[in-house]
């Protein structure tokens, strides 16, 4: 067990915080200053936020609280078999590794997308 937080952007959570969201403002500040908050953000999910709000990608990726995630060969076999390659990227990135052995939390706007997902879930919508 560990006492860091793990929290994964969804799509809707990169274009609210390009829109200025405060709550996911303040994630990426926590996940900035305070060691034990890591931020993520699924390289499918950038690309749908920054198709949706051009620039949000380039802005994100540049922040140094966050990790983007790379589509590797386990992620994108897990892709192949879902609609959307972003909320299926987000919630692939929110199960538990070795490193995160209790999974990630999802943080969304769109928090009903994801009541039939074994994932947890925090909602943005402010």
């Amino acid at each position: 067990m560990t006492d860091a937080v793990h929290i994964v952007l969804d799509e809707t959570a990169m274009e609210a915080a390009g829109q200025g969201n405060v709550l996911a403002s303040r994630l990426i500040h926590r996940a900035h200053a305070e060691s034990g908050w890591l931020l993520y953000a699924p390289a499918c999910a950038l690309v749908e936020a920054d198709r949706a709000r051009p620039g949000t990608a380039e802005h994100l990726a540049a922040l140094p609280g966050i990790t983007v995630l790379d589509l590797d060969l386990a992620a994108a076999l897990a892709l192949a078999r879902q609609d959307t390659w972003a909320a299926a990227h987000s919630r692939y990135a929110a199960q538990p590794t070795l490193n995160r052995p209790d999974g990630a939390i999802i943080a969304t706007t769109a928090p009903k997308r994801w009541e039939d997902e074994p994932v947890r879930v925090l909602d943005l919508h402010a």
